[in-house]
């Protein structure tokens, strides 16, 4: 049990990879005085209005817009550019990793008014964070009548592998199979190496279960934003996802180009420093504080985690 709840906890540290008006982040020489201001800059880092990126990555597919999960202006930015997106492009879609496959038929069923938010935040099981993260993009895109791709695989199935290891997916019903992406490649790669050397807990193989399950997420919303363009050729999708999951072209970027390698897919990552050598569009905003200091605050967050997996069954 202590591997596994070391894995949730340090899934949960990857991957975090929110009544004034605040007017959008256009001039990128603006000041990064407040976790609410960002700064655009191309991949040599210079400086990028936000009026001036839909244009510059007009021929993209994909947009893969990393983020540190709650951080506010880089959710200010994703809806930023979302709205910039959408006054251009009539195909634009939005893509999630805030919802799973399993519970599209839920998201569709609110973008048409079939049902309240409320009734959304509870049977598609929406991230904690929902009202004050999310709520814009997913308003957006209803206003518009934008599709949104609930890309992701069920966390219930994910921890299970993350327990169990990717044999896990033998047990798995036909319709539970059909949440997760057909192929789910563990060999080596750069992202492989990124990740295990991420990982400071817990025995060689349950690291590589552990990777089975990261590779579950990632497989699985890169195969659902390249269904979705196999149905909608014209379509351009913004998919907004962690930092680890896409930064420098890795995990969910490198499973796309493998499913689809005629797909133009552009990165845009969040960032402390600026650099001129990197191949991502850099998103500048202040850094996320410390989680923790001491190492007992830390071990209270483990209890908190292992509580919360003794309720996980599986198959």
């Amino acid at each position: 049990m202590k591997s596994t709840i070391l894995f949730s906890l340090t899934a949960v540290f990857l991957l975090s990879g929110c009544s004034q008006q605040i007017q959008p982040a256009s001039a990128p020489s603006q000041a990064i005085a407040s976790f609410y201001d960002y700064q655009l800059l191309s991949p040599t880092g210079s400086s990028l209005s936000l009026t001036a990126l839909p244009q510059e990555i007009v021929e993209a597919d994909v947009i893969l817009i990393g983020e540190w999960h709650t951080h506010a202006g880089i959710h200010r930015f994703q809806t930023d550019l979302f709205k910039e997106l959408s006054t251009t492009n009539s195909t634009l879609a939005l893509s999630m990793e805030q919802f799973s496959r399993d519970k599209q038929t839920v998201v569709d069923e609110y973008l048409t008014g079939g049902i309240g938010e409320q009734t959304l935040i509870s049977d598609a099981n929406a991230w904690p964070n929902y009202e004050s993260d999310y709520r814009p993009l997913i308003e957006i895109a209803k206003t518009e009548g934008r599709d949104v791709i609930a890309a992701n695989a069920p966390k219930p199935i994910v921890k299970c592998i993350g327990q169990q290891g990717i044999r896990y997916l033998d047990k798995l019903d036909i319709d539970e199979k059909s949440w997760l992406a057909t192929n789910i490649d563990l060999s080596d790669s750069a992202y492989k190496s990124k990740f295990l050397s991420s990982m400071h807990h817990g025995n060689e193989e349950q690291t590589q279960k552990q990777f089975a399950a990261q590779m579950t997420w990632d497989a699985t919303m890169a195969e659902s934003i390249v269904n979705y363009l196999a149905l909608h050729p014209k379509a351009q999708v913004m998919h907004i996802a962690g930092k680890f999951h896409i930064e420098n072209g890795l995990g969910t970027a490198a499973q796309i180009t493998k499913l689809n390698p005629n797909l133009n897919v552009v990165v845009i990552t969040p960032i402390e420093k600026v650099t001129n050598e990197g191949s991502d569009y850099q998103l500048k905003v202040l850094a996320p504080p410390k989680r923790f200091v001491k190492q007992e605050n830390m071990m209270k967050a483990y209890k908190t985690i292992k509580n919360r997996n003794n309720d996980l069954v599986c198959k």
